[in-house]
Parts: structure tokens; sequence; C-alpha cells
């Protein structure tokens, strides 16, 4: 089967950029437009701060929209590194999982593509994990790649 629209979710971070290169070299592959799809939650300065101190490295996730697009143009130099010629920016306000959803049923993805981060942490467990959530609501196929060694 050759994939026509490659849908991959980033949040900016060093192990979805591997997802996003791995997404990018498929699309390459087979002549498939890459969407790099972000979401992002928007938050008041109050809330933003607060949830900024509990998260440690993970606070860029409760941040609105502006730090989904500087995600989406780091993504982007990853993909065309790694091959890709047709790439699509996207972002969808809300839940990860909801968001990537909703962005591959838009862009009519045939292929959605998350990084494994999540699955077996504790951050995944309390906070519910991404590719697990996409796997089971996509409506296309799911390519889980490895980006992390399970632990974090």
């Amino acid at each position: 089967m050759a994939y026509r629209t490659v849908l991959v979710g980033t949040d900016g971070s060093a192990s979805s950029f591997r997802a996003v290169s791995a997404a990018a070299s498929l699309a390459a592959a087979t002549g498939a437009t890459l969407v790099l799809a972000c979401a992002y939650l928007p938050m008041r300065e109050s809330e933003r701060a607060a949830a900024a101190d509990r998260l440690g490295e993970l606070a860029y996730k409760v941040s609105g929209s502006t730090p989904a697009d500087d995600a989406l143009r780091a993504a982007r130099e990853h993909a065309v590194a790694a091959g890709a010629g047709d790439v699509v920016l996207a972002t969808g306000q809300g839940e990860a999982v909801d968001v990537l959803i909703s962005l591959a049923g838009r862009h009519r993805a045939d292929l959605i593509v998350v990084g494994n981060r999540g699955l077996n942490s504790l951050a995944g467990r309390l906070l519910g994990s991404v590719p697990s959530g996409v796997s089971h609501r996509a409506s296309c196929d799911v390519l889980i790649v490895h980006t992390t060694d399970g632990k974090g």
C-alpha cells in the first residue's frame, strides 16, 4: 500500500522529532504529503505558571499556540532534512489525541505516525498515552516509532 498523506504528531521534544524524521523518510519514499501536527491548550498565565512548576520539563505542553507554531517550524527542518518534499503544518486546540485524530480526518491522512513516548512512563499512565489513544481511535493505519527507551 502506498500512503498518500502521512500525518505525524510533534510536541517539540527531541523524541517527537525522531518520529518526524521517520515519517518524513517514509513520506519521501512513497511520494506522500507530510502533515506535521501539533496540539496546544490555551491557559491563563496564572494557571500556566502553576502547571509549569509542577510539570518541569514538560511545561511546554501547557502554553498557547505560539509554542506549537515554534515546534512545527523546528519539525519542518527535521522533515526536510529527512527528505520530505510536500510538507503541511497544522495546529489544533485541544488534547493531543483529539487533535491528531481530527487533523488526520481533515487532511485525509491514511497513516498517522507517533513516537512511543508515554507508553511505559509514569506521565503516560497518569496523563494518558498519546500513542495508545491514537492507536485505539484512528480510522487509518498508525505507526508507533520507537523514539525513547520506554523508561521516561
